[in-house]
């Protein structure tokens, strides 16, 4: 095969994955599945077995903290603890629990540079939380330290929000919260160390905070364990004059005791 024909056949080739929908990338490195590794149709994708393992978050739940209840106790209900103790946001709301397939994306984009999954995810996320992406004006996620920034390359909330402010039409302001101080991993952790580890840790930055004065702000984190750090950060938005706050996470913990890699 000379010159002639080989650019001749790559053109073919070419032509025939763009008329299948087919890349180039795709042919050589197919798409799996996210959650197994095995071959699916997309990337960013999950199989059919894989996806019949994720438990979605449903109602009935608490409308406050987003707490799922194990029966319907009615439209409307709000948890004994957030009456007792009710938390500085509007409302929380999760797409998923934080166990098996779930818990391989929350690790995939934070800890191996899946950033691919955030769109997925974040698409998951509009699902389950559309009443709170619809009563908030603007989205901001919640930031890592800079020196684990630098660690990890990327802000995998960020990425969630980012991708959440595409799908719904929101303003994302990235860097519009800070955290100002380098706190330890929340696992292991007890709630009131959990609470401790957090305290004073956000702070907004002045270039930023005009534009969300009196807004409707839509805090975005990965995985909500005991609320520690969306509690945190939601008070320190209120404090800069956020009108309210409002909370959507991916997953959460099935109870507040379950242990995850949430920092």
């Amino acid at each position: 095969m000379d010159r002639s024909d080989l650019v001749h056949f790559r053109c073919r080739v070419l032509a025939v994955l763009q008329s299948t929908g087919v890349s180039l990338a795709e042919l050589v490195y197919p798409p799996v599945c996210s959650g197994c590794g095995k071959m699916v149709g997309r990337r960013a994708a999950l199989c059919g077995g894989c996806w019949t393992h994720v438990r979605f978050i449903e109602r009935p739940y608490c409308e406050v903290t987003g707490v799922p209840f194990d029966h319907d106790r009615g439209d409307g209900l709000v948890s004994p603890q957030a009456i007792s103790a009710p938390p500085p946001y509007e409302r929380a709301r999760a797409a998923v629990f934080h166990d098996g397939v779930a818990r391989k994306l929350v690790h995939g984009l934070k800890y191996s540079d899946r950033a691919d999954l955030a769109a997925m995810m974040a698409s998951w996320m509009l699902r389950a939380g559309r009443d709170v992406v619809d009563d908030s004006d603007v989205i901001i996620a919640v930031p890592l330290h800079r020196a684990r920034l630098f660690a990890r390359r990327y802000n995998q909330s960020a990425e969630l929000a980012r991708a959440l402010a595409r799908l719904s039409g929101k303003q994302f302001l990235p860097g519009a919260l800070k955290r100002v101080r380098a706190t330890r991993q929340q696992v292991g952790l007890g709630l009131r160390a959990r609470q401790d580890n957090v305290r004073g840790a956000f702070l907004t930055t002045n270039q930023q905070a005009q534009h969300f004065i009196g807004m409707k702000v839509l805090l975005v984190d990965d995985v909500l364990t005991t609320g520690s750090t969306v509690e945190a950060a939601t008070r320190a938005l209120l404090k800069a004059g956020a009108a309210r706050v409002n909370v959507l996470t991916f997953a959460r913990v099935a109870s507040q005791g379950g242990e995850t890699l949430y920092a």
